[in-house]
């Protein structure tokens, strides 16, 4: 299995969400824009970008000359065209400059999978960045947060910085990435046994989980059953 790259989260910000799910999913542009029909996903993406969230972005992160990157991740019906019509709405909105080179390099079908096939099926990233810019990343839902935290690592690996992140829609609860001391020490009491397996199943330890995945393997009452759930994904 291809590894990803992720890093600790130090203090990373909250992601800006800027519509709910139900606006989103039942849009008349949606299923067409998920499945890769870029004027879809530019209606969509139009319709649901939040002028409120745009200006808490400028505010947040102008100062930064942010760079926009999106996730480009390949579903079941098709590539994913959300992602990088939402970095050309918000570049024209907000004059910042767009990455398009960053590309997933695997298939993961992330939409509507169970928590345990979003472990399993890590989104892997290729090409370069410039050294030393600013990027903020892009994508159109966030779920326990993984694709953007392998994202993340990508460009980080190069020397990158990512400075916050934005999405379409996703749950409230969702939006917090970086996972808490607290939570992790937990987390480690809990099934701290299985994190040098963890490890080199994934490429990465408990302390570059995000927040929602680290919610849900606590929520997992014996380390076996944790073990059973990624395995069974891929028979």
């Amino acid at each position: 299995m291809e590894q990803a790259i992720r890093f600790p989260w130090n203090h990373f910000p909250a992601v800006f969400i800027h519509a709910s799910e139900s606006f989103v999913k039942t849009h008349p542009a949606y299923s067409a824009a998920k499945a890769g029909d870029g004027l879809a996903a530019m209606e969509l993406a139009s319709a649901a970008i939040s002028p409120k969230i745009l200006e808490r972005l400028w505010k947040r992160f102008n100062d930064q000359a942010p760079i926009l990157v999106s996730a480009h991740a390949e579903e079941a019906s098709g590539v994913n065209a959300i992602p990088d019509a939402m970095t050309w709405v918000i570049s024209a909105f907000l004059k910042w400059p767009r990455e398009p080179r960053i590309i997933q390099t695997n298939k993961v079908s992330h939409t509507g999978a169970s928590g345990y096939e979003r472990l399993q099926r890590q989104a892997v990233f290729g090409g370069s960045i410039v050294i030393g810019l600013n990027y903020l990343l892009v994508d159109d839902f966030i779920g326990q947060g993984g694709t953007l935290a392998n994202l993340r690592g990508h460009i980080l690996a190069q020397k990158g910085c990512v400075i916050g992140a934005t999405v379409l829609t996703g749950k409230d609860y969702s939006a917090e990435l970086a996972l808490a001391e607290e939570k992790l020490s937990e987390l480690r009491r809990q099934h701290g046994h299985i994190e040098y397996w963890w490890r080199q199943r994934f490429g990465f330890g408990f302390e570059s989980l995000t927040a929602s995945e680290a919610r849900y393997l606590s929520r997992t009452r014996s380390t076996e059953r944790i073990i059973e759930g990624l395995e069974a994904v891929d028979r």
